[in-house]
């Protein structure tokens, strides 16, 4: 104490000027380190600055980067990301990560290049046109191709692709958001949330699990600021969303009743494994399905020549084994004929890697590829369900959404309502519509610590589908606000 006291007396002329000394000298030091750290982080951003694109429109002018960012040295495994700034007030803006699914589906080649990008790929890749409904209206906005083999992303350990699985994923995914906020980290503090469709129903949830608990580390170096989550039509609990899509192919005329009767009798969709009967009954709905479009059940089927991936649907339902079966028809979560075809011409020109800083040392195996059907042959599916993650992020305070295009034949609506009635929480507001441009642009639920929205005509992809109205949803839900609920 007595030590303490004497810096709190009046000290002598050149003790004064010693002390001064020494707090300059601290904070000289602590200056540099933080010039050093960030003048790093911002040249390797600057290294990622894409300037332009082929095909791309001159107008309205967009500041966008990409590249690989490391999320494991020792095996070598590299996640690679395509990333725009706000279009207007980018520094007041939150930060949104988007994830597709399949798994094995590229984020650049659906999220960004087809749905809720500003930039889509044309017809026939023919180039880039501006999306005016992108969703960087509203936020910077991260692409991220996951997991490692999807897209442009690699690794060279082969090995890591037959180890993957949900943890595999969140963890990569994880270590990319650490390492990304380094490369850029003006964002460090900023708000951050998780969003995404399809089989990212569960990667989502459990990235924002991972994020949670990895806040807890008070010795981390970097602490996320996340804020909430949403996701669309999005896979969730193997239970409800077989019950939901069987209801939903016999409720919108898709099969008969007797078909319809024959899956209640033989499935017990509650069971780990289906029973050759129910892989009948169900290959019933998929085989009705493959002369339309599962995704968009009132929408044209597309006429484009098939992919790889297309063909790879159709022969899942030729197998009677089940686990394989049960795999593969997952690709139905991830696909869309005529965009990924558009995509996949697009971004396997040899400009158009040079200029996305993709591809440079020709490090991927082959083609790239919008899904990556090896992937989905070996992803070990080790979660059944995310709903007790829902129910810890809920209690952890975060916001929470789950939207649904209403046309959806492959994850539908009435699956995701089971979903969310399951969580069991009290109601706030009632079911009711929402509206943009004076019609009914879908229905909400609220509850307490969960919103549920539907789109009406939407099919799997709700910003290609209805654009407008995923730009309104965005919005609101970025904002924390109610959807319009008068004309």
């Amino acid at each position: 104490m007595a030590a303490a006291a004497r810096w709190l007396l009046p000290q002598p002329p050149h003790m004064q000027q010693k002390q001064q000394q020494i707090i300059l000298a601290l904070l000289l030091l602590l200056a540099s380190q933080c010039l050093h750290c960030c003048s790093a982080g911002y040249s390797e951003q600057e290294a990622d600055r894409v300037a332009f694109l082929p095909g791309q429109t001159r107008t309205p002018r967009l500041s966008q980067f990409s590249g690989h960012v490391t999320v494991n040295k020792q095996n070598g495994r590299a996640l690679f990301y395509w990333f725009f700034e706000a279009q207007a007030q980018p520094s007041h803006k939150p930060l949104l990560l988007w994830l597709n699914g399949g798994p094995g589906c590229s984020s650049v080649g659906y999220g960004a290049a087809s749905e809720l990008g500003p930039l889509r790929v044309s017809r026939f890749a023919a180039g880039l046109e501006f999306n005016k409904f992108a969703w960087n209206n509203e936020a910077n906005l991260l692409f991220l191709e996951s997991p490692v083999g999807v897209g442009f992303s690699y690794t060279n350990t082969s090995s890591d692709l037959d180890n993957l699985n949900d943890g595999f994923v969140a963890e990569d995914a994880y270590s990319f958001l650490l390492n990304w906020l380094e490369r850029f980290p003006q964002y460090k503090d900023r708000d951050f949330y998780i969003s995404g469709e399809s089989y990212a129903g569960h990667y989502v949830p459990q990235l924002a699990d991972r994020v949670y608990e990895g806040n807890k580390d008070k010795k981390a170096s970097t602490s996320i600021n996340l804020k909430g989550i949403i996701v669309g039509n999005p896979i969730t609990d193997d239970y409800y969303d077989s019950k939901g899509l069987a209801e939903y192919a016999w409720s919108h005329a898709v099969v008969s009743d007797e078909v319809y009767e024959r899956i209640k009798k033989v499935c017990d969709f509650r069971a780990s494994k289906w029973t050759n009967d129910c892989d009948k009954a169900m290959g019933t709905i998929f085989r009705q399905y493959q002369e339309i479009d599962i995704y968009n059940i009132y929408a044209p089927k597309c006429n484009v020549a098939q992919t790889s991936v297309a063909s790879a649907v159709d022969e899942a339902l030729k197998y009677s084994n089940h686990e394989r079966f049960r795999k593969r028809i997952r690709m139905f979560s991830g696909y869309d004929a005529c965009y990924s075809s558009y995509a996949q011409q697009y971004f396997n020109k040899a400009d158009v890697q040079r200029a996305f800083h993709a591809n440079g040392n020709g490090m991927l195996p082959g083609k790239w590829q919008v899904c990556s059907d090896s992937i989905l042959r070996t992803y070990n599916f080790s979660v059944l369900s995310v709903l007790p993650i829902y129910s810890k992020l809920i209690k952890a305070g975060l916001r929470v959404w789950i939207y649904s295009g209403d046309a959806d034949g492959r994850v539908p609506v009435i699956g995701s309502r089971y979903c969310v009635e399951a969580l069991g929480l009290p109601i706030k507001t009632q079911w009711q519509p929402w509206y943009l441009n004076k019609q009914v642009a879908g229905r909400f639920v609220e509850y307490d610590g969960i919103t549920m929205v539907t789109i009406r005509g939407a099919g799997h992809l709700v910003p290609l589908n209805k654009p407008a109205e995923g730009l309104t949803l965005i919005d609101s839900f970025l904002l924390g606000k109610q959807l319009p609920t008068h004309l």
